[in-house]
């Protein structure tokens, strides 16, 4: 039997586009009070004027630390509390190692991997104090089969998952859930990059997914019964051989 989020607030990283803009869309429509966090904020006070009056904007540069830092009693005091935090916020770099460019590589891990896991750290005493809660980092099928394609952001992907089954099982006695989902190849920002023929060719083929199927994946970990912890769920296109 699933379980009710109505009611319930929740916070999502990099909720102006792509996936946390979806899965924001998808909580809204089951009763949840969301704010969406990302540094765009004219984009970010469009969209909640959008999504009416349970959609609360908070811009936030995650490569801030201090920023980061001081994010939960901004959530609470928008939304009256926090149950959902959402580490959706990321970047992508794809190619090969000996062609790469290592300053790009220092702001995709220092997002992916230190926002990320910052963000959690500051919004972590709230729900350990409250018992309940629940935390979902957006990884990739990257994190789970290493990509030969992409061995960057394949590493910070794998460090997000070890966070994920560590930080897990330290926070269970707390009442505090911990996964991810770990989706392949879908449209979204981060492939914005691609070659216009590269991205036709992979709609065409059915080898890309859209956000609403992952937000539709995420929406099933929150409304396990809270005995039930969905660690990891991965999602794929037919097409994808992984």
């Amino acid at each position: 039997m699933s379980e009710s989020i109505k009611g319930k607030v929740a916070a999502i990283t990099g909720a102006a586009s792509g996936i946390g803009l979806e899965c924001a869309r998808t909580l809204i429509a089951e009763g949840a009070k969301v704010v969406l966090i990302d540094r765009a904020k004219e984009k970010l006070e469009q969209l909640c004027a959008e999504l009416g009056p349970t959609a609360f904007p908070l811009v936030v540069d995650l490569l801030q630390p201090a920023e980061v830092s001081g994010m939960l009693p901004k959530i609470v005091a928008l939304a009256g509390g926090l149950d959902i935090f959402h580490a959706n916020a990321g970047a992508y770099v794809g190619g090969d190692v000996v062609e790469g460019n290592p300053d790009e590589w220092d702001r995709m891990l220092n997002l992916n991997i230190n926002a990320a896991f910052r963000s959690v750290h500051a919004v972590l005493p709230h729900l350990v104090a409250q018992k309940s809660g629940d935390i979902v980092f957006t990884s990739s099928i990257a994190g789970i089969v290493p990509v030969v394609w992409e061995p960057i952001y394949t590493a910070s992907k794998f460090a997000v998952q070890a966070f994920v089954h560590t930080t897990r099982r330290q926070l269970a006695k707390h009442g505090v859930r911990v996964g991810a989902v770990a989706p392949g190849p879908v449209v979204t920002a981060l492939l914005d990059d691609w070659p216009k023929a590269k991205m036709d060719e992979a709609l065409a083929s059915g080898s890309l997914m859209q956000p609403k199927e992952v937000a539709d994946a995420v929406l099933f970990m929150l409304t396990r019964p809270r005995n039930v912890t969905i660690r990891d769920i991965v999602i794929l296109p037919n097409s994808v051989d992984l």
